[in-house]
C-alpha cells in the first residue's frame, strides 16, 4: 500500500470503521444478551454474531469466498479444527460458516464488556488454559450441549501464527472429538495473515477464504497413532494453506 492510500486507509479505518465496530458490537451484543435471555436462544445465539462479522468484513473490504459447505451435513454436530491466522478468522468462521455452533474461549475473555456478556449468554465455554484438568472438566460438563447441530469450533494452534505459517497442533481439540465421539471437519482459513497479522493494530482490505474439508471420524489405539492422526489432520490443512489464494 503506497504512503498516500496509507493515509487514506488510516483515517477511515480510526474515524469511520472503528466508531461503527464499537456501536454495532455494543448494538450486536445487547441483541444477544437479551434475546437469549427471554428464551430466543436458537436464534439469538448464533445469528446477531453472523451479521456483525459479515458487516465487519464489509466494511473492511475484505470479500469472503467459502469452499466446502457440501461437507457439513445438516443436523450433524462436529468438532472445526482450524489453522489461527488473524483476529478476521473470527469473523469468517462466524459470518461465514452456515451452522450453530460454539467458541471456546479463554477465561480472561468472559467479563470483557458486552463481548465477553454477549457471548456467555450465547453458552460458549471459557476455560482456563492453565488449568487442564479444570478446562477438560468443563468440556465434559458441556458434553450435551453438542447434539443436535451444534459444533465445536477450536484454534488447535492455540494462537495466532507468527509467521503465517500453520503450526504445531495441541491435543486438545482431538480429545474433546475422541471423548464425545463427534467427527472432526479440518477448516483451513487464507488472507487473514494479509489482511491484519497479530503484529498489526489495523486491518487492511484484503481477499478471505474458508475451506472446509471432509469430516474425519477420530478414534486412536493408542498415544502414538493419537500423535499421527493430529499430525495427518495438521498436514490437510496446512497443504490447502500453501495453495495461492485466488
Amino acid at each position: 500500500m503506497n504512503p498516500i492510500l496509507k493515509i487514506l486507509w488510516l483515517a477511515y479505518f480510526l474515524l469511520i470503521l472503528i466508531p461503527i465496530f464499537v456501536s454495532i458490537t455494543i448494538l450486536f451484543a445487547l441483541v444477544t444478551i437479551i434475546g437469549c435471555a427471554i428464551g430466543c436462544n436458537k436464534v439469538c445465539d448464533y445469528y446477531p454474531g453472523m451479521i456483525w462479522s459479515r458487516i465487519l468484513c464489509f466494511l473492511s473490504f475484505c470479500p469472503v469466498t467459502v469452499e466446502g459447505k457440501e461437507n457439513i451435513q445438516k443436523g450433524q454436530s462436529y468438532i472445526f479444527a482450524s489453522n489461527h491466522t488473524s483476529i478476521y478468522d473470527v469473523f469468517v468462521i462466524y459470518g461465514y460458516i452456515g451452522v450453530d455452533f460454539k467458541w471456546i474461549m479463554k477465561k480472561e475473555l468472559e467479563n470483557i464488556p458486552f463481548i465477553g456478556w454477549a457471548c456467555k449468554s450465547a453458552g460458549f465455554l471459557f476455560i482456563n488454559r492453565k488449568k487442564g484438568r479444570e478446562a477438560f472438566k468443563t468440556l465434559q460438563e458441556a458434553k450435551d450441549v453438542f447434539r443436535g447441530g451444534t459444533s465445536l469450533v477450536i484454534f488447535p494452534e492455540g494462537t495466532r501464527t507468527p509467521d503465517g505459517l500453520v503450526g504445531k497442533f495441541k491435543r486438545g481439540a482431538f480429545e474433546i472429538a475422541q471423548t464425545m465421539e463427534l467427527p472432526i471437519i479440518p477448516i483451513c482459513l487464507q488472507g487473514g495473515f494479509y489482511v491484519m497479522p497479530k503484529t498489526r493494530f489495523y486491518p487492511i482490505p484484503g481477499p478471505l477464504k474458508i475451506t472446509i474439508l471432509p469430516p474425519i471420524e477420530f478414534s486412536s489405539s493408542d498415544h502414538e497413532d493419537f500423535i499421527i492422526q493430529v499430525e495427518k489432520v495438521r498436514e490437510q490443512v496446512a497443504t490447502v494453506a500453501n495453495e495461492p489464494l485466488r
